[in-house]
C-alpha cells in the first residue's frame, strides 16, 4: 500500500488538493476510481453468449439409401431420366466420398419421387422436430416455454404458414417468442442464425435463450433434367436437421462463442453465379452447381481468411505474415508469403463437407493435416452433405470421439451460394463425460470411424 501511495504521490502535482490527503486516503480513493471503471466496463462490455446445448436429426434404417437402390432407382425411371445422366451421376457418386448409410427422404423412395408441399411438409416435420426433441432430452433442465427466441434456416422450401410457425404451433411456445425464418442462406444458414443469435442475446437481458434449427428440404429439390451442372446436387444432398439452444448465461452452457466472421463475394459475377438455382433449357427448375465452384469456395476463402486472422492470431503471427507479404512484393521473391499456423489456434476444425474437392481446397488454404480435416471427410461418408446442418454432425463426431477437451477452440466454416463464406470460434466450457459422449446421431457407429477413403487427385488449375 506505502508503495501505491508513493507512486500516486508522484502523480500528483504540488499545490493541488490532493497533497493534504493522507497517503490511505489516496490509496482508497484510486481503488474506489479502479472499481468503478472496472464495473463500468462490465455494464458496457459486450455480453458473453454460450451455447448451452444441440441435437441432431438420426434417419431410421428405411431412409436408407444404399448405391444399389440408386442405380435401381433411377434405371427403372428412364421416361424420367436418361441413361446419360444416370452414369454420369452413378460416376459422381463413386468419387464423391458419400458412404451407404446416408438418409433420403420417404418422397424419394416413391417411383417416381414425390415432391409436392404434402412431401416437403412431412419430411419438414420428421427431420426438425426429431432434431428439437433431442436437443430438449440433452438439456433436461429446460422446457420450451424457456425459449425467448426462435430461428430457423432452411434454404429452399418456404410454405406458409412458415416452418418456423410449425414449430411453435407443434411446442406451443410463448405468444411473446420472437421467431426468425430464414431463407436462401444455402449451407452457411447456420452459422448466420448463430450470428443473428449472437445480436438478439447481447442486448437481451441476462438469462435469454434462443432456440436455432437449421435443416435443408429435400423433397422439392429432386432434379429430373439432363443438365450435368443440375445434376450434382442430387447425387451429394441428404436429409439432416440439427438443434441449437444459445444462452447469455453460462449456467448449464457446454460451449462460449467466440468471434464471427462472414465473408460476401457477391459483387463478382463469376461467384455470384456459381451456385445458381434457375430452370433448365426445358423449364425444368434446379440448382445449378458451377464446375468452378471449389476454385471459387477457395478464392472466398482466401479473403475470409484476412477477417478471421486479424481476430484470432496473436501479435507475433501478424508481424510474421506481414513482413513475409512486404518480402515478397519488394523482393519479388519466388518463394510464397509465410502461412500463418491457424492449425496451431484450434484444436478441432469443423469444415462443411460441401464435396470432396471442396473439402480438399479449404485443406491446403489453411494448411491442415489430414487429422484435422477427419470429422469433416467422415461425416460426409456417413451422412453426406446435410447442407446448413451438417457442422453439428461433426462437432457430434469430435465429441463422440471422446476428444473434446475443457478449453478447447472450435473453428467452423461454411460456404453459400453468393459465395458467402461464413466461420464461427467456439471454446468448450464444460466437456461431455464419456458415456454421454458416445450419444447422438454417431450412436452405434462411431467405432467403425474413421474409414479409409480413396485419395483424391489435385487438377491442375
Amino acid at each position: 500500500m506505502a508503495v501505491a501511495a508513493a507512486a500516486v504521490a508522484m502523480l500528483v502535482p504540488r499545490g493541488s488538493l490532493l497533497v493534504g490527503l493522507l497517503p490511505v486516503h489516496v490509496v482508497v480513493m484510486v481503488l474506489v476510481i479502479l472499481g468503478v471503471a472496472a464495473v463500468l466496463w462490465r455494464i458496457w462490455r459486450p455480453r458473453d453468449v454460450y451455447l448451452v446445448d444441440y441435437g441432431c436429426f438420426l434417419g431410421e434404417p428405411h431412409h436408407r439409401v444404399p448405391f444399389a437402390m440408386v442405380l435401381e432407382h433411377a434405371r427403372l425411371m428412364k421416361y424420367l431420366i436418361d441413361e446419360e445422366s444416370t452414369n454420369f451421376m452413378a460416376r459422381l457418386y463413386e468419387g464423391s466420398g458419400i458412404g451407404e448409410e446416408t438418409s433420403l427422404p420417404d418422397s424419394y423412395h416413391y417411383l417416381p419421387p414425390e415432391s409436392g408441399m404434402e412431401a416437403s411438409r412431412e419430411e419438414a416435420e420428421l427431420v426438425i422436430f426429431s432434431a428439437v426433441d433431442e436437443v430438449f432430452a440433452r438439456t433436461t433442465a429446460l422446457n420450451p416455454e424457456d425459449i425467448d427466441a426462435l430461428i430457423l434456416a432452411c434454404s429452399f422450401t418456404t410454405p406458409t404458414p412458415a416452418f418456423a410457425d410449425v414449430v411453435v404451433n407443434r411446442y406451443k411456445l410463448r405468444a411473446d417468442v420472437q421467431s426468425v425464418n430464414l431463407s436462401g442462406m444455402g449451407c452457411s444458414g447456420a452459422l448466420i442464425a448463430i450470428g443473428l443469435a449472437k445480436n438478439l442475446l447481447q442486448a437481451a437481458p441476462p438469462g435469454k435463450r434462443v432456440l436455432i434449427i437449421t435443416t435443408e428440404i429435400l423433397s422439392s429439390m429432386f432434379y429430373t433434367g439432363t443438365k450435368r451442372e443440375m445434376l450434382v446436387p442430387n447425387v451429394l444432398f441428404r436429409m439432416g436437421a440439427a438443434a441449437m439452444i444459445m444462452s447469455n448465461s453460462p449456467e448449464r452452457a457446454r460451449f462460449r462463442l467466440g468471434p464471427i466472421m462472414r465473408t460476401l463475394t457477391a459483387a463478382q459475377d463469376r461467384d455470384y453465379r456459381c451456385a445458381f438455382q434457375e430452370e433448365d433449357d426445358e423449364g425444368i427448375t434446379g440448382i445449378n452447381l458451377s464446375k468452378d465452384l471449389p476454385v471459387v469456395a477457395a478464392n472466398a476463402l482466401k479473403g475470409h481468411l484476412v477477417s478471421l486472422g486479424l481476430a484470432v492470431l496473436p501479435v507475433s503471427e501478424l508481424l510474421r505474415v506481414a513482413l513475409s507479404f512486404l518480402k515478397h512484393k519488394l523482393f519479388l521473391t519466388e518463394k510464397g508469403c509465410y502461412r500463418p499456423g491457424f492449425h496451431r489456434l484450434f484444436e478441432h476444425f469443423c469444415i462443411h463437407p460441401g464435396g470432396r474437392r471442396v473439402l480438399y481446397e479449404v485443406q491446403r488454404g489453411l494448411g491442415l493435416s489430414d487429422a484435422d480435416m477427419e470429422a469433416s471427410h467422415m461425416t460426409l461418408h456417413r451422412f453426406g452433405n446435410m447442407a446448413s446442418s451438417s457442422l453439428l454432425y461433426e462437432l457430434a463426431y469430435v465429441e463422440a470421439k471422446q476428444r473434446m477437451r475443457k478449453g478447447d477452440r472450435v473453428c467452423m466454416i461454411s460456404f453459400s451460394p453468393g459465395i458467402d463464406c461464413s466461420s464461427v470460434i467456439w471454446e468448450c466450457i464444460q466437456p461431455l463425460p464419456p458415456p454421454a459422449a458416445a450419444y447422438g446421431p454417431w450412436a452405434g457407429c462411431i467405432h467403425r470411424y474413421p474409414v479409409q477413403l480413396p485419395k483424391i487427385i489435385a487438377k491442375k488449375a
